[in-house]
């Protein structure tokens, strides 16, 4: 439909409105138009790569087509994007680097890769994946080349053997820092930091009642390998959950910040006292002289029945 047709059919207010929203490409839409796959724009949007816009429709963010010009005006578009957002598992993560999956698996377990992705195999085990193009960067770091070989340093080797694995602690870093980036309300932002804490600390951080419930509301969608009470689903959750001690009190921290910043810039909303009916007063129970009043009334009237009638 030509711009002269669409101007004729439409009254001002409606075209700026259809005009606005044809700026915005839905998710799929953007990944078919940047050349990825739907997981590959995903990531990228993860990552920060691509930008998203909220949809005041509801339909979540969306990316505008000056973002989607920008991307595809940068230099070695589109092997550049997508070398940026490719991601290895454990073997072919060590094949990178030339170290054993072994080795490679330590260096995770350390923290010193961070994982930014996982996923759970058939027989329901973590797998988890990591951006190639960090994994090579840590590798031509000179001060990394003593735990590319030769024996682990000792004092590494001591927390490995006491079961330190900072795999999930790290990817749990780098989702919160997505979800922020995606939260455009002083509220979402409150709700992204709850949610990988347990519903048992964010009562204990978020006592009234009212903004918690209005916290719930803007609580981000855990990511889901299985269906709800599954195995997979319960492994994700605890992934997905922070666990120790020190995390939990950072996060609690960061907790009770953030919804005093959304409470001072818009509180929750709470029911109006004066629409709120009070609870009707129970009605006595009859006493029992008025029982057996009742009682000799009703005999007295069946006694003065004429039997003939």
């Amino acid at each position: 439909m030509s711009g002269n047709t669409a101007t004729r059919e439409f009254p001002v207010a409606t075209e700026h409105n259809r005009t606005t929203r044809d700026a915005l490409l839905a998710p799929g839409r953007a990944a078919r138009v940047l050349g990825l796959k739907r997981s590959e724009f995903d990531l990228a949007v993860h990552l920060g790569r691509i930008r998203t816009a909220p949809d005041d429709g509801g339909g979540g963010g969306r990316v505008t087509r000056d973002e989607i010009e920008r991307i595809r005006s940068a230099d070695g578009f589109p092997e550049t994007l997508r070398a940026g957002i490719r991601t290895v598992g454990t073997t072919e993560g060590a094949a990178l680097i030339e170290v054993t999956r072994a080795r490679f698996t330590r260096l995770a377990r350390l923290g010193l890769l961070v994982p930014v992705k996982f996923y759970l195999n058939r027989y329901r085990a973590v797998v988890w994946l990591y951006l190639a193009d960090e994994v090579e960067q840590f590798a031509r770091d000179e001060r990394n080349v003593p735990l590319l070989q030769g024996r682990t340093p000792e004092g590494l080797r001591d927390q490995l053997a006491e079961g330190l694995d900072l795999r999930p602690r790290n990817w749990r870093g780098r989702y919160l820092g997505f979800l922020l980036r995606q939260a455009h309300d002083p509220w979402a932002r409150a709700a992204a930091v709850a949610s990988l804490l347990d519903g048992v600390e964010v009562a204990e951080v978020v006592s009234d009642p009212y903004e918690r419930s209005h916290l719930h509301r803007f609580r981000p969608v855990r990511p889901s390998p299985g269906s709800s009470g599954s195995s997979g689903a319960q492994l994700a959750e605890e992934i997905m959950t922070a666990a120790d001690p020190d995390e939990i009190e950072w996060l609690r921290a960061d907790l009770a910040d953030a919804v005093a910043a959304a409470r001072e810039q818009r509180p929750a909303p709470r029911p109006d006292p004066r629409t709120v009916s009070a609870p009707a007063r129970p009605q006595p129970a009859p006493s029992e002289t008025e029982e057996s009043g009742r009682l000799r009334g009703l005999l007295g009237r069946l006694w003065r029945r004429d039997p003939a009638a």
